[in-house]
């Protein structure tokens, strides 16, 4: 068989392991390598409520004769599980007919341990089950799901809407729709369990059993960690993925985008391996039976740390652009369904500074689009409405800044202005005429005194 003839014998129980994975065994995991007691992975599986084990032999041979399914039939029978038991002989080649002759009698004869042959032929339809490239060994993504891209109770442009609501001067309802772009971006959940024990003359100085779940972002490029809460949404979403189709939403947001895959899953699996030991490594330091102080350095080995399982599936990545005038304003958020994770949001945030963040206040300017803080948002002198420093003409009026829209506003308080009483002037600066009036008391408070 010319297939996955380059791979070694424990690169094809690697192979075999995320096969076996992918065909929705539970616990899959590979033996101690080092006491091959005819057996190489091991897993579970669930039927009519019971659980069974499974012991599996992998042979990447050529041809299998009975001795090797003997031996399988022996390591099953001795394996320590509360349960029934079953066995399975995985091989790139055939098994003889001997072997098959002796699986035959095991079934007939009503064997608690029964064994079930996967051979080269079997192997090639459960590769195009699982995405399993046989001419390299690696286990393609094999995803159509995607998390909802929006609340499918809700308009796709509500959360754009309600991102507006807290913006002073400016009705929600009437913020024109946003252009949208619709981003499937592809992630891959890994679970994986670390069993590591490290051990000196003095006995154990560190244990590691760690069970351990995170999120990917799988595009093409460098794979990188999701952040916790991006974590959290496709692990709390992930039961609720839908299909993704290949026009998928086209009439719902102005552009679509489906990005590949990066990787294969076994590529990923590997990089979350090397994740997990450089994580988990760790200096420990401890005392010596001749009372001097260590430090050991705890890395787990690969073979400690097993992938329990990969999971592929899209999250939408929605970005929305609002135009008001000559500004233009992004709202960003991965999304599942009514659930998601703002990553850019231009609303909440000035203009003119760089305060954002939707704990302070902003008020949107009528004049010109903007979107303003407290401190670059002034009130304007006719029309009493707010108006923002950067589009506002200015000029002193009773040595206080006045604020309009344009200058024909400017032009018309001019006029209103030359036309004041000169109380009426010295109001438009109250802290001025406050402080000349208290001023002008203190005056005739001391002349009072002086004539007494």
């Amino acid at each position: 068989m010319a297939v996955l003839d380059d791979l070694s014998g424990f690169e094809f129980e690697d192979v075999m392991e995320d096969v076996f994975r992918n065909l929705g065994y539970e616990n899959v995991r590979q033996a101690e390598k080092t006491a091959d007691e005819g057996r190489d992975i091991l897993m579970e599986e669930v039927v009519d409520g019971t659980r069974r084990a499974i012991v599996v032999e992998c042979k990447h041979t050529d041809t299998v004769g009975r001795p090797v399914v003997q031996k399988l039939h022996s390591a099953i029978a001795t394996f320590d599980f509360d349960g029934p038991r079953r066995g399975m002989v995985v091989t790139t080649g055939r098994c003889t007919g001997p072997a098959h002759e002796y699986v035959d009698r095991l079934r007939e004869n009503g064997d608690p341990h029964p064994i079930e042959i996967i051979d080269g032929q079997a192997l090639r339809e459960i590769a195009d089950e699982v995405g399993l490239d046989l001419y390299n060994g690696r286990i393609e993504i094999l995803c159509d799901e995607t998390l909802r891209p929006y609340d499918p109770t809700s308009s796709p442009t509500a959360p754009v809407h309600e991102a507006f609501r807290d913006i002073d001067n400016i009705d929600a309802g009437s913020v024109p729709d946003p252009q949208s772009h619709a981003t499937f971006r592809p992630t891959v959940t890994v679970t994986a369990e670390t069993d590591a024990e490290f051990e000196t003359s003095v006995g154990v100085v560190h244990r590691i059993d760690d069970r351990t779940q995170f999120v990917i972002h799988a595009d093409r490029g460098n794979p990188t960690v999701a952040s916790e809460n991006v974590a959290t949404l496709v692990a709390e979403n992930r039961h609720a993925a839908i299909e993704l189709p290949a026009d998928a939403f086209e009439d719902t947001f102005d552009s679509v985008e489906q990005r590949r895959f990066g990787q294969t899953q076994t590529e990923y699996k590997e990089w979350a391996i090397d994740q997990l030991q450089t994580a988990q490594t760790t200096d420990v330091t401890y005392t010596g039976d001749n009372n001097v102080t260590y430090t050991k350095t705890c890395e787990p080995n690969r073979s400690d740390i097993s992938v329990q399982s990969i999971e592929a599936v899209y999250l939408p990545d929605i970005r929305h652009t609002v135009q008001l005038q000559t500004y233009s304003y992004p709202y960003q958020y991965v999304a599942a369904g009514p659930s998601r994770v703002t990553t850019e949001d231009g609303i909440h945030q000035c203009v003119h500074c760089e305060t954002s963040g939707p704990t302070d206040s902003y008020t949107y300017c009528a004049n010109c689009g903007a979107i303003s803080c407290g401190p670059h948002t002034k009130t304007e002198r006719l029309e009493q409405e707010p108006v923002c420093t950067g589009c506002a003409v200015t000029e002193r009026f009773a040595l206080k800044t006045k604020y309009f829209y344009d200058e024909d506003n400017l032009e018309t308080f001019r006029d209103e202005y030359h036309s004041m009483a000169i109380h009426e002037k010295a109001m438009e600066n109250p802290v001025l005429a406050g402080s000349v009036v208290a001023l002008l008391l203190m005056v005739v408070a001391g002349f009072g005194v002086a004539l007494i």
